[in-house]
């Protein structure tokens, strides 16, 4: 049965953002319990304060994890007098899409691979390796460029940064409740002993929480690549092209790019292989699988 496009970007979306309220309410939860436990008359105020810190670690994420993101990967801007034909593919596709044309820039890597970065589609980047431009025909390099310009037309990369600094803020303030669980003096126990299952429950889920996040997470990245590759068939209106460029990632990478693992995520593929691994664990869902997806449409 072939899958609906537009039904099939529309689940994503859905997917997505219930992932994504998951880990506020979590956040909200873990902040509300240790201000219960500490402090029962200042529980909001805790809650206040992890909604500042992920207020102020979104910003300067915001406004600098592209650079951050560029200089970690070692990318230089494309030219168009040496990247003619890519500069064309992806000046092509942001009028297809209907947003400003991303900057564009090459990673010096063999393996088949791209990621897309930017606060908003006004100031998109999408960045490509060296084998990318010389392995995949016209068709295939249409499809990966339109899965990278969804991810800036769906904003992906602000839904990202969002869920990572609530992630981060969620595992800072359970690292510091544990500690101070176990650093506190004897009159902080006694007093404690008071609210011994309030207690008992802050500390399980301070433990259990960042795994729990964390698990969401990788869910949400998955999501939304299955939504940017439903977008990007939508985009070229011939989902063959990307399904094929899969193909060739999973059958030529070697699975060793010298990337950080903290911008793996943001690949069209796992740039560290096991592009056939299926778990919780996985930032990207299975490439088989997103073949199928793909030449279901």
């Amino acid at each position: 049965m072939k899958r609906n496009i537009q039904d099939e970007i529309t689940r994503n979306k859905v997917k997505s953002v219930v992932l994504m309220i998951l880990v506020f309410l979590s956040l909200i939860f873990i902040a509300y319990t240790i201000g219960q436990i500490y402090d029962p008359t200042s529980a909001y105020f805790f809650v206040v304060i992890a909604g500042i810190f992920a207020f102020i670690f979104t910003f300067f994420s915001y406004y600098y994890s592209d650079r951050i993101v560029l200089a970690s990967v070692n990318a230089r801007p494309a030219t168009k007098k040496e990247h003619t034909y890519l500069v064309n593919v992806v000046e092509e596709l942001a009028i297809a899409a209907g947003i400003p044309a991303p900057r564009i820039h090459v990673i010096e890597s063999s393996d088949i691979n791209a990621f897309a970065t930017g606060r908003n589609p006004e100031n998109g980047i999408i960045c490509v390796t060296t084998g990318m431009i010389e392995l995949l025909d016209r068709t295939e390099l249409e499809g990966v460029i339109a899965h990278e310009m969804s991810h800036i037309k769906n904003y992906d990369v602000r839904f990202a940064t969002l869920v990572a600094v609530m992630v981060g803020i969620i595992v800072i303030i359970a690292d510091m409740f544990r500690r101070s669980m176990f650093f506190s003096d004897g009159r902080d126990r006694d007093r404690k002993k008071g609210g011994g299952v309030l207690l008992l429950v802050g500390l399980i889920f301070s433990i259990l929480a960042p795994i729990f996040v964390k698990l969401v997470q990788l869910a949400i990245s998955r999501k939304r690549e299955y939504l940017a590759d439903s977008s990007g068939g939508f985009l070229t209106r011939y989902p063959e092209g990307l399904a094929s460029a899969l193909e060739k990632i999973k059958k030529h990478n070697s699975g060793k790019m010298k990337v950080s693992r903290v911008s793996a995520p943001l690949f069209i593929a796992n740039p560290f292989g096991d592009f056939k691994v299926s778990s919780l664990f996985s930032t990207h869902p299975p490439i088989d699988e997103r073949i199928e997806r793909l030449r279901d449409m």
